[in-house]
C-alpha cells in the first residue's frame, strides 16, 4: 500500500520531484500589488492594503471587525489580552494543538488547563469540558474558581484542527454558563464553516493565521475577529503601541505592542484572499480523492465533521496505531513525499507537563495515529 501511496500522491501533482506537506500557490495579483505596495513607499503598518485586507476578511467572515497582526500568536496573545485574561488566572484549551495556543496563554503569565479533544472533530469536547467544570469548579461574583488550584479560570480556546470545526456552539453555551470568555482559535480554519457560519466568529474574539504554509498566506500575518466596536478599537491600539493619535507628539496610555501588520505582507493577503474560493473548491476536490484511495486501502480518512463544511487545510489519516504510523512516516519520507505525524501533546512538553490535565484519553490515541499528507493546491 506504502508505494500505491506514493505513485498516488505524485499522480496528482505530476511530478517526480520532492512534494512538501502544503506550500503556497501565488498564482493571481501577488506581484502586482506587491509591486504597487512598494512604489508607494508604505510598507510598513500604514497603507491601504493592511485597511483592505482587514475590511476583506471581515466581509468574507461575516464579522464585523478584523484586526491584522503580524501573527496568528500574537492575535491570540490580544485576544486574551482583550478578554481580561491575567496572571495567575487559568485558560482551558486542547492537549492537541499547535504550540502557539499554549505560548500566547503563557504570555499572559496565565496557566493553560488541558481537556480532552473530540475523536471525529480532533477539537475541544464539550462533554468533557462540562464534566470538568461540573465536578471541579463553582461560580462567584468574580468568575469560574478551580476547586483544584484555588484559581479563576478566566477563558477558554478551542481550537478547529486541521481546518475541522469543532462543536463550537455547544462549547460557548458551557462558556457563558461558567462565566468564562471564549476565544476561538481558527488558525487553521478559514473558510470553514460550522452550521452556515464562519469559524472564530462564535465567540466575543476568534483568531486567524497566515503563515506561510495556511490556506493563504501573507509571509507571516494573523487577525482578530470580533463584533464588538470597542474591543476592535482596542485591538488596533493595542497592537500599534498603543501610540495616542496625534501629528508630532509621541504620547502611549497602555502597555502596547509592536503587532501590526505591515502593508507589505497585507498587499500579499489581498491578493491571495481573492483566490480563496478557488483554493477551498481545490483542497476539497483533493480530500475527495484521499478519501477515496485510503477507503480502498482500508485506512480511515479523516473527514469534516457533521454540520460542518472544512476547509481541509491539512488532509489526515488515521494509521492503526503507533508503530504503524511510524512505518508510514518513514517510507513516506525517504521517498520525497513530505508527511508529518500531529505534534507533541502540549502537556507532554518540558514547560507544561505541570500543568492540570484531566483524563485525555482521545488525544492520546489520536496523537498515535494521526498523519498529515501533502495537502498544497493543486496546480
Amino acid at each position: 500500500m506504502y508505494s500505491n501511496f506514493i505513485n498516488f500522491v505524485r499522480g496528482i501533482y505530476n511530478t517526480s520531484n520532492f512534494i512538501p506537506l502544503h506550500e503556497p500557490r501565488f498564482i493571481g495579483n501577488e506581484k502586482k500589488y506587491l509591486n504597487e505596495c512598494i512604489d508607494s513607499t508604505f510598507v510598513s503598518s500604514v497603507g491601504k492594503f493592511v485597511d483592505l485586507f482587514e475590511k476583506n476578511i471581515a466581509k468574507y467572515t461575516g464579522s464585523k471587525y478584523a484586526i491584522a497582526c503580524v501573527n496568528g500568536t500574537a492575535a491570540l496573545h490580544i485576544a486574551l489580552i482583550l478578554s481580561g485574561v491575567k496572571q495567575n488566572d487559568e485558560v482551558i484549551t486542547q492537549p492537541l494543538t499547535f504550540i502557539a495556543t499554549a505560548n500566547a496563554i503563557s504570555y499572559t503569565r496565565a496557566k493553560p488547563l488541558f481537556i480532552d479533544v473530540d475523536k471525529d472533530t480532533l477539537g475541544l469536547s464539550p462533554e468533557k469540558l462540562d464534566k470538568f467544570l461540573k465536578n471541579n469548579t463553582y461560580v462567584a461574583k468574580d468568575g469560574c474558581h478551580n476547586l483544584d488550584s484555588g484559581k479563576i479560570i478566566k477563558a477558554c480556546i478551542p481550537m478547529h484542527t486541521f481546518g475541522h470545526p469543532a462543536r463550537i456552539d455547544e462549547i460557548k453555551v458551557i462558556c457563558d454558563k461558567y462565566h468564562i470568555e471564549l476565544i476561538e482559535d481558527a488558525a487553521e480554519s478559514l473558510g470553514s464553516y460550522y452550521k452556515g457560519q464562519h469559524t472564530g466568529t462564535f465567540g466575543k474574539l476568534g483568531t486567524l493565521s497566515f503563515n506561510g504554509n495556511k490556506t493563504i498566506t501573507t509571509g507571516g500575518g494573523g487577525m482578530i475577529l470580533t463584533n464588538d466596536k470597542k474591543l476592535a478599537k482596542l485591538a488596533k491600539h493595542l497592537t500599534t503601541q498603543a501610540k495616542v493619535p496625534h501629528k508630532w507628539e509621541y504620547v502611549h496610555d497602555f502597555i502596547g505592542y509592536n503587532y501590526r501588520l505591515p502593508n507589505i505582507n497585507a498587499a500579499l493577503g489581498v491578493a491571495q484572499l481573492e483566490q480563496l474560493p478557488k483554493f477551498i473548491e481545490n483542497k476539497r476536490t483533493l480530500a475527495n480523492k484521499y478519501k477515496s484511495f485510503f477507503e480502498d486501502n482500508d485506512i480511515k480518512f479523516i473527514s469534516e465533521p457533521k454540520n460542518s463544511k472544512s476547509n481541509y487545510w491539512l488532509n489526515a489519516v488515521l494509521l492503526k496505531n503507533r508503530d504503524e504510523r511510524d512505518k508510514f512516516l518513514k517510507f513516506t519520507n525517504e521517498n520525497g513525499i513530505m508527511t508529518r505525524p500531529v505534534w507533541e501533546l502540549m502537556n507532554k512538553l518540558e514547560m507544561f507537563k505541570n500543568c492540570q490535565v484531566e483524563n485525555i484519553e482521545n488525544a492520546k490515541w489520536l496523537a498515535d495515529r494521526i498523519v498529515n499528507v501533502p495537502s498544497s493546491v493543486i496546480v
